[in-house]
């Protein structure tokens, strides 16, 4: 019986990897195509990403800043939001005193906020409060960082609640400042949150769509969601099938950078751990 049980569940995820992928790769596939259609194969070609002069990814001018917008903007926020956010848990990890509880909340908020409510209630701030900060990328920035923060909090705080406080203490106790015991200490072991943070930040800020479709000021400020949204309503073109592609790929090395990141630092802290091993580890942690 947990024979059967264990294979139907190995069926019934596969069945959900199949049934999620498989549009995706449908898209991947049809930004190959040579003829004009999304729907039917014609052959294979590159028309779609370098071949057309006029239509093709990296020949529009258009599709072209959709993708640096996009880019620019993930790594912005990653970059803001990893301090800040580890900073804060910290702060809030220790702060014992009146409003602790109340302030944790609030910065989860945004977890729980529904995103179109967030991205309306930015729009009214930037329209009617912060009038020097113009919509487009300055507001998209703030947008995407307000967005993501919590999500970086909450990372580095779960981690924070495993490692508890015995390290920080033998740090003092051995001599250390508090700044020398985070750094030298604390700091080391919030790496692994700390990079998962950032991973989940730049998948999510590079594929947002209604933060920043909410804070855009017309096309020099459109994002590559922003732009496939708008562009499959009316006459569209394998071209955006080749955006989305690129979007994916973005995606996938975001990860795949945050995993070798780790890896390569256990290396150089003296763990000899080879990159298969590394990858074992995490296929049983998600296990």
């Amino acid at each position: 019986m947990t024979a059967y049980r264990s294979r139907a569940l190995s069926g019934f995820t596969w069945l959900y990897v199949v049934w999620s992928l498989l549009p995706v790769l449908i898209a991947v596939l049809f930004s190959f195509n040579a003829g004009r259609s999304r729907s039917v194969w014609q052959g294979f070609s590159l028309r779609w990403w370098t071949g057309d002069p006029n239509a093709s990814l990296f020949r529009d001018e258009s599709l072209r800043m959709t993708t640096v917008n996009s880019l620019v903007l993930a790594i912005v926020t990653v970059v803001v939001t990893l301090p800040l956010g580890t900073l804060l848990a910290i702060g809030l990890q220790r702060w014992r005193g009146h409003g602790a509880g109340s302030s944790s909340a609030l910065v989860s908020a945004p977890l729980v906020t529904p995103e179109l409510v967030l991205g309306a209630a930015l729009l009214l701030v930037f329209t009617n409060l912060y009038g020097a900060i113009p919509l487009g990328r300055p507001a998209q920035m703030i947008g995407h960082i307000t967005l993501n923060l919590s999500a970086v909090v909450v990372t580095v705080r779960a981690r924070l609640f495993t490692i508890g406080s015995s390290y920080e203490e033998a740090a003092r106790d051995l001599g250390a400042s508090r700044r020398e015991a985070i750094r030298l200490v604390l700091v080391p072991l919030l790496r692994p949150a700390i990079v998962a943070a950032g991973v989940i930040v730049f998948a999510t800020s590079i594929d947002d769509f209604i933060v920043s479709s909410f804070l855009s000021s017309g096309a020099a400020s459109e994002t590559v969601p922003v732009r496939i949204y708008g562009a499959v309503r009316g006459a569209s073109s394998p071209a955006l099938n080749a955006l989305a592609t690129l979007l994916v790929v973005f995606s996938f090395l975001g990860l795949l950078l945050g995993g070798v990141s780790m890896w390569w630092l256990r290396r150089r802290d003296g763990e000899r751990v080879t990159l298969r091993q590394f990858l074992d580890e995490v296929t049983q942690a998600d296990a």
